[in-house]
């Protein structure tokens, strides 16, 4: 079962290397991993997903409650949250499928960043799955390179 936890914390050297620490040495894999200051400068909102057995991870959760850097831990599991990847795409795009790809970025609402002679990048955010959809739409016309972000989350309403 993917699980994915936010971990507010301190915005300190070394917490980074603390708090994934307890995920490697309980042999848990960090699928993804989104790090970044949220709205006050002194505190980063760490985005981790993981699979894996629910038992090890509770115990996990409890030791990052205990890492003295950390201010809150959240596990989205049963909750309702909205999340978000980005993820960069350069794609063969000579000038005859060019239109076809435009048209199919448009549906998926991302965005062309960068046109080259033989290629273009394009921008696209959203749940894992939209990413996945386009990524195997995009696999005809060649995909050259990828690049992605972690994903993060968010609550939803107020809590």
């Amino acid at each position: 079962m993917k699980h994915v936890i936010s971990v507010l914390v301190e915005n300190k050297v070394g917490v980074l290397s603390r708090i994934t620490g307890l995920f490697s040495g309980r042999g848990f894999n960090i699928e993804s991993l989104a790090v970044g200051e949220t709205e006050n400068n002194t505190t980063s909102r760490m985005t981790i997903v993981v699979s894996g057995d629910e038992s090890i991870l509770e115990q996990v959760r409890k030791q990052l409650g205990k890492v003295i850097d950390t201010i809150k831990v959240i596990d989205f599991t049963d909750t309702e949250y909205v999340e978000r990847n980005l993820m960069l795409i350069k794609v063969s795009a000579v000038p005859g499928k060019r239109s076809e790809i435009i048209e199919l970025v448009d549906v998926f609402r991302g965005k062309i960043i960068d046109v080259g002679h033989k290629d273009m990048v394009i921008e696209i955010s959203g749940p894992e799955d939209r990413l996945e959809a386009v990524l195997d739409l995009l696999r005809p016309h060649g995909i050259k390179e990828v690049a992605r972000t972690g994903r993060i989350a968010m609550n939803r309403g107020q809590k």
